[in-house]
């Protein structure tokens, strides 16, 4: 028979080795929230529990769980075979812990396949998210990468985790770049996929003396920066990396790829194009419209983004570093760091 766990008890299966997560949810519910790194094998998919719900609210309790059960025994052979597929100790879970886990769960141990349930289900999780965040406890310093746009920081952090390096790389949790263009090419994450993912990689690094991470501001897209983790960036160390106009704009190039998304990029620059001295932005939309993106974006930097960001960065002090492109910068970035911390 199955057993119950607790999200303290996954917590500690999680660390000490693993534990195959599986969301039995709807494929819907799935795409909206769930545990990172779980797999979705739906008991019902999103039709289904739309008809069992309505059941459920205009006939009968009664009525809902014999149509349940009326669907979920014709695919019983197929979903025994999917959690057969997957090695190692499994643990399921749904809303709350309640009906489709435990239908999962009781099935797979009568085909002797043993599978836990997660106690309070999703719902619980989300609950010790909420709870980890609004009281945690932050010890590492933060070093905070910062450069103008275009300087290659997420690229700069990725070189660096690459050799061991605490990193939070946050637009790539919140899956967006953080400019009017970020989320060209990507699905925004929602508040509640960016903080699991957040509470994840603060977890991996807890023990660390300091934590790199991007300069960034509250908002990354859809998602919104706890208030600790702002505190915890402005009381940082500032590591500016300047870098020439022109390798930037190479870098924007590389990463963004306007040319396969030429529609999408016109449209978002309407978003900004006000803020802009008129005759300098209806330059950069012809030369948008004319695929000439390498001096549209010369001309963006240079009359939009630089100057937003000179303002705002302010006279802070800084460690700076002259990097000719992502490379040397993160070579010298962790050099900085190597003599903050020996």
């Amino acid at each position: 028979m199955f057993q119950d766990i607790t999200i303290e008890q996954l917590r500690e299966l999680q660390n000490a080795g693993g534990v195959r997560l599986i969301d039995v949810r709807s494929p819907g519910e799935f795409a909206e929230f769930t545990i990172p790194g779980s797999v979705n094998i739906p008991l019902f998919d999103d039709e289904e529990r739309a008809e069992i719900g309505t059941i459920y609210k205009q006939i009968s309790i009664q009525a809902a769980k014999d149509r349940g059960l009326e669907i979920v025994s014709a695919k019983l052979p197929h979903l025994v075979r999917q959690f057969r597929q997957i090695e190692g100790r499994k643990a399921v879970f749904c809303w709350r812990g309640g009906m489709r886990s435990k239908t999962t769960a009781t099935v797979l141990s009568l085909m002797g396949i043993q599978a836990d349930r997660l106690s309070g289900g999703i719902r619980a999780y989300r609950n010790w998210v909420v709870e980890t965040l609004a009281n945690y406890d932050l010890r590492s310093q933060m070093i905070v990468v910062a450069g103008r746009t275009g300087t290659g920081k997420t690229e700069i952090l990725r070189h660096l985790a690459k050799f061991g390096y605490p990193v939070i790389e946050l637009e790539r949790l919140a899956q967006h770049r953080g400019s009017v263009f970020g989320h060209i090419g990507m699905k925004a994450s929602n508040q509640k996929t960016f903080e699991s993912l957040l509470v994840q990689e603060l977890e991996k690094w807890r023990d660390t003396p300091y934590i790199i991470i991007e300069a960034e501001s509250k908002r990354i897209g859809k998602a919104v920066l706890p208030d600790f983790l702002v505190q915890a960036k402005t009381n940082g160390i500032s590591i500016y990396v300047d870098m020439p106009l022109a390798q930037r704009v190479r870098n924007i190039m590389e990463v963004y790829k306007p040319q396969e998304r030429k529609q999408q990029y016109i449209e978002a620059f309407q978003k900004i194009k006000k803020r802009i001295h008129t005759p300098v932005a209806a330059l950069i939309e012809s030369l948008l419209g004319e695929d000439r993106f390498e001096e549209a974006i010369s001309l963006l930097l240079e009359h939009y983004y630089d100057p937003r960001y000179d303002y705002a960065a302010g006279n802070q002090a800084q460690i700076v570093c002259e990097a000719a492109d992502v490379a040397d910068a993160a070579s010298q970035v962790a050099e900085q760091i190597r003599r903050l911390h020996p």
